[in-house]
């Protein structure tokens, strides 16, 4: 099983290089740029619903809910895997950013995307949630063009901030509502 996993890995690593273009490659850095340490998500998201009174408690809950993608994510399952990237098996003329230093399982990007996804889905209007879920999906791709993500790692990532998005909105919302 984990040999097919590792072949359709990399069968989709080899079909998304053969799509590289320089624009979409400044296209697919400034996405991963806005992915890197969920910053888009913090400031387009986290901060406005913190600061404004209607919205704090979605602040709140994306914020813990961030917050837990990022430890489960970083500081548990990344050590435990410690995959390697697609980028490790790249000479340096072939890489269009530099190459990360951590592990590469689950992808951090995605989890943290779609945790921000899953918040506003469930806690948003439909105009918050489309743009969200269309970043979130870029993001992710930016992650797998890039070839610092392998398709398994994306979608394990969604999974997690999926999960994560999922358990803390009903977690918060069933113990914390009395706080705000």
């Amino acid at each position: 099983m984990l040999r097919k996993i590792k072949q359709l890995d990399n069968l989709i690593v080899e079909k998304i290089a053969h799509l590289h273009n320089p624009v979409l490659n400044k296209i697919m850095i400034i996405f991963t740029k806005l992915g890197n340490g969920a910053f888009i998500w913090w400031i387009t998201l986290s901060f406005p619903f913190l600061v404004i009174d209607s919205t704090r408690t979605i602040g709140i809950y994306l914020t813990i809910a961030l917050g837990v993608t990022y430890v489960t994510g970083e500081l548990i399952i990344k050590p435990i895997f410690s995959r390697t990237r697609p980028s490790t098996h790249l000479d340096d003329h072939e890489l269009i950013i530099k190459r990360p230093k951590d592990y590469s399982f689950p992808s951090g990007h995605t989890a943290s995307s779609f945790t921000a996804a899953t918040v506003t889905v469930l806690m948003c209007p439909l105009y918050i949630f489309i743009p969200v879920l269309i970043g979130a999906l870029i993001i992710s791709f930016s992650r797998m063009y890039l070839r610092v993500h392998y398709f398994s790692d994306v979608i394990c990532g969604a999974f997690l901030g999926i999960s994560s998005g999922i358990v803390c909105v009903f977690l918060c919302s069933r113990f914390l509502p009395d706080f705000f």
